[in-house]
């Protein structure tokens, strides 16, 4: 059963205060009390939706009031009462922070109205409150897996650029978290409450992406039967996001010059000249100044959507966040899916870290979902992976790999475990070639050399690696040596 509101009537006059009290107390739970100091009292006391309150009254006024009240962490809803009302004293309370304002004697019709939808006001904004920090939670940077330095410097960027108003162009593979980081970098701007609008370009032909963009007009075509906004015109205020923009048709690539240019456009069929405030965020999977080159895509457009560029690293860059991202992902699928999966194993993390992922990101979660909805125990081990991923020779690596001293307790409480763990994977893979290993895990050079520092069981166990490149070259003299070289 859902609780009634609860009203607090504060008047220093006793029939007043029980006349309201005895009206409203049929449909809402009710409170008085005979002064503001009273009133503040029993706000500390009792959660309050709706405060009634007489502006006159002795000692306390009921302007100070409301001006106490609304500062509080979780303020009521406040109406103020007058007999004694003017429009300069309703335009001060309004300024305070007054809902509305009511002379005296009181319509209870009105009043009733009023209530009502100040209660549906307030349980609106409580709702997008709630839809926004879902939003932050689910679009922000903090909802993009990484700690690399290549993720690292993508945050950087996104974190200048954001506030401001120029167009971005993000590139980089399919599955690498393109979309993410436009939703990211709207969050992040002055335009987080506009609208997000997003167009899959690459998904339209030619003649519906015109009509998607710009709208139409009633009759512009078959088919037509009324009037259709635009993304341009939804997105007006925010932010338009267009993924796959090197397939668009050149003919409309003449209309997107001119919109970036002038912010005007015409719907399909139409004549009136419609203008848009929008920040635009374009997204490739292409080479576009390749393209371009080849003729496919206006140069001139080009340079407009190339003001901030920003490349996603593929995953294989970006060794370092698999382990993190595997956390996430077999957390996300467990309680989604209703499995008792905690962990997974450092051979199965070493085989999915030496995989090379061409679908980068969005093929590692898959892998993952699966891996979790077909585990047969609370931990993931190399029997759950992929097939195509078992093929590709990282679960042999694992087997091969010495255990780390004091055993294993837990992926997320043992990152240095699963760290060390592809390190040395990598080592094997390129013949102990400190810079290649770093180049496949997505770290410096440097780095790496202050990881073994860092860590003398993982120094100990790379100098065994380097040992057993050498041992298999004396046994091999023509294999290259330039790697145990570089491996110093």
């Amino acid at each position: 059963m859902t609780p009634r509101p609860v009203i607090l009537i504060v008047d220093d006059d006793k029939n007043t205060r029980e006349g309201l009290g005895r009206a409203l107390g049929a449909t809402h739970a009710v409170l008085l009390a005979d002064s503001a100091e009273r009133a503040l009292a029993m706000l500390d006391e009792t959660p309050v939706d709706i405060v009634l309150s007489d502006l006159r009254m002795s000692g306390m006024d009921g302007m100070t009031l409301l001006q106490r009240g609304v500062a509080r962490s979780s303020p009521p809803i406040f109406i103020m009462l007058t007999a004694y009302g003017n429009v300069e004293t309703a335009v001060e309370a309004m300024k305070l922070g007054a809902y509305d304002f009511l002379m005296k004697p009181v319509n209870l019709d009105h009043l009733e109205m009023l209530i009502q939808r100040a209660l549906r006001s307030r349980d609106v904004e409580t709702e997008n409150r709630s839809l926004r920090e879902q939003l932050d939670t689910r679009y922000g940077l903090e909802s993009i897996i990484g700690q690399s330095a290549a993720m690292n410097e993508v945050f950087d960027v996104v974190r200048q650029v954001a506030p401001t108003q120029a167009t971005i162009l993000l590139q980089g593979e399919s599955g690498t978290g393109k979309e993410l980081v436009a939703h990211a970098i709207h969050r992040l701007s002055p335009r987080a409450k506009g609208a997000y609008v997003a167009v899959h370009c690459a998904s339209l032909s030619p003649t519906l992406l015109e009509s998607e963009l710009f709208g139409h007009e009633k009759g512009a075509f078959t088919g037509a039967t009324e009037r259709r906004r635009g993304r341009f015109e939804l997105a007006d205020g925010g932010t338009l996001f267009l993924d796959e923009i090197s397939e668009i048709d050149p003919s409309i690539q003449v209309k997107l010059l001119r919109v970036l240019e002038e912010r005007a456009f015409e719907r399909v069929g139409g004549h009136e000249t419609l203008e848009v405030d929008i920040r635009l965020i374009a997204a490739t999977n292409a080479d576009l100044r390749r393209r371009v080159d080849e003729g496919k895509f206006r140069n001139d457009l080009y340079f407009r959507l190339d003001v901030v560029a920003i490349t996603l690293p593929p995953l294989r860059e970006r060794g370092d966040d698999i382990p993190l991202l595997c956390t996430h992902f077999l957390k996300e699928f467990a309680a989604k899916n209703g499995k008792p999966v905690e962990d997974i194993t450092p051979e199965a993390l070493a085989a999915l870290a030496a995989y090379h992922w061409p679908g980068n990101v969005r093929e590692l979660r898959n892998a993952v979902e699966r891996m979790v909805v077909l585990s047969r125990g609370p931990r993931l081990t190399v029997r759950d992976l992929p097939g195509a991923i078992r093929d590709a020779g990282g679960a042999e690596a694992a087997r091969r790999m010495p255990r780390l001293e004091g055993g294993r307790a837990g992926l997320p409480e043992s990152m240095h475990d699963a760290e060390a763990l592809m390190i040395i994977s990598a080592l094997r893979r390129h013949g102990a070639n400190v810079t290649k290993a770093a180049e496949q895990l997505g770290v410096s050079r440097r780095t790496l050399q202050r990881k073994f520092i860092e860590n003398p069981d993982l120094a100990r166990q790379a100098t065994a690696v380097r040992e057993e490149v050498r041992a298999a070259r004396r046994r091999k003299p023509g294999l290259d040596h330039a790697a145990t070289s570089t491996a110093q």
